[in-house]
């Protein structure tokens, strides 16, 4: 069986947020004026084969792109194709801890996903705090982007060896790091060799972008430790 680790069926907000105004120079595509209609997402999953997908809903400070609400209802229309996976906006630490509660209590979602750039807070910032004990209390992963970002934000939050202090911190909270954290692909194999809980995916790279040092850690000791994923779409 093969699992997407890191999908999202973009709203149309999501598509249309002018932070991805940067990315339409590489797809040189325009902004779409239409809603995504789910169907497209599964039938590219089943073009690529895809068994199962992990998506994900996108809150950034008072800005939610795709909602968990959203995302509970593609996961119902598709239950046996599509993992839910939530997402709170950690300025609001009461609500934050609340939402990824009601997220695997009530929507039945697998895991959450916070990205640092969105917040521009590396993720030792104490406002993530009170999310990691939230999912370490509920026995979900925390899903993470590593590695430089597409939008024009900072990069720097994104160093993978913040979730080296994160993991000391949490050592039984289970951590993906997506997007294989380069230009510091080192460092996230470094983090992902040293500790149990921590992982690396895959997703937003086309395997002829691997770097080398993530090749050679896929054929000896990380085969264990990456999932693919594709950041679809």
């Amino acid at each position: 069986m093969i699992i997407d680790a890191w999908i999202q069926h973009p709203t149309l907000r999501h598509w249309q947020d002018p932070m991805f105004a940067s990315l339409r120079r590489w797809t040189k595509e325009e902004a779409p004026t239409e809603a995504l209609p789910l169907s497209v997402t599964i039938d590219a999953l089943d073009a690529a084969e895809v068994h199962q997908a992990m998506t994900a809903a996108w809150a950034a400070p008072n800005n939610i792109m795709i909602s968990n609400d959203e995302v509970y209802e593609f996961v119902a229309e598709h239950p046996e194709r599509l993992v839910g996976v939530g997402s709170v906006d950690i300025t609001k630490p009461m609500q934050a801890v609340a939402e990824v509660r009601r997220c695997v209590s009530d929507l039945g979602f697998s895991a959450i996903r916070v990205l640092p750039w969105l917040f521009e807070r590396p993720p030792t910032d104490p406002l993530f705090y009170p999310v990691y004990a939230a999912c370490c209390d509920l026995g979900v992963p925390f899903c993470t982007q590593i590695g430089h970002t597409g939008p024009l934000r900072s990069s720097e939050v994104g160093r993978p060896m913040y979730l080296d202090r994160v993991a000391l911190d949490f050592p039984e909270l289970v951590i993906v790091g997506g997007h294989i954290g380069y230009p510091w692909t080192d460092e996230a194999i470094s983090v992902a060799t040293k500790h149990e809980n921590v992982y690396i995916d895959t997703s937003a790279y086309t395997t002829r972008r691997y770097p080398p040092q993530l090749v050679q850690y896929l054929r000896t000791n990380g085969r264990r430790k990456v999932l693919f994923g594709s950041n679809y779409p």
